[in-house]
């Protein structure tokens, strides 16, 4: 029986479940792009963009960039605006300044936020001003103007 042979790497940190691992002394600056699932815990500046594949930021990741992924999972800091087409997950130590658009949100309790959230549905276009038509499903009765108030007793 031959003896297994794996990536050396691999052998050193272990499988990540398919997904890459930024560690804690590792320093990135400027755009980091991939086509597989990525957990930070080290430090990344400039723009993520992971849009098939899912971003999770370690409870010591500290990121400052613009983030587009599916799926987005916040267990330390990132500060910049999120762009995820599926979910963004800020846990309960997590910390997000900056805005957020995906169709689901959630936010732990304990967790920080500063910043907007927009949750529309993929294929949901913007309207006039970024906010979608509210018109009523019925029109409404007519409503008949008030009675004139009653007069006062103390004759003013």
């Amino acid at each position: 029986m031959a003896p297994e042979i794996r990536n050396p790497i691999e052998s050193r940190l272990g499988t990540t479940g398919g997904a890459a691992l930024i560690g804690r002394s590792v320093v990135i600056k400027g755009e980091l792009e991939g086509s597989e699932d990525l957990t930070i815990e080290g430090q990344v500046e400039g723009k993520i963009e992971l849009r098939d594949h899912t971003l999770t930021v370690g409870e010591n990741g500290r990121i400052k960039a613009q983030v587009f992924a599916k799926s987005v999972v916040i267990l330390g800091e990132l500060v910049g605006n999120i762009n995820a087409s599926e979910t963004i997950d800020i846990r309960d130590k997590g910390s997000v300044d900056g805005d957020l658009v995906a169709p689901r949100v959630a936010i732990a309790e304990g967790a920080h936020f500063r910043g907007s959230i927009d949750m529309q549905r993929k294929g949901q276009a913007p309207t006039k001003g970024g906010v979608p038509s509210m018109a009523p499903a019925t029109a409404l009765p007519a409503i008949a103007p008030a009675p004139p108030p009653a007069p006062r007793r103390d004759g003013a």
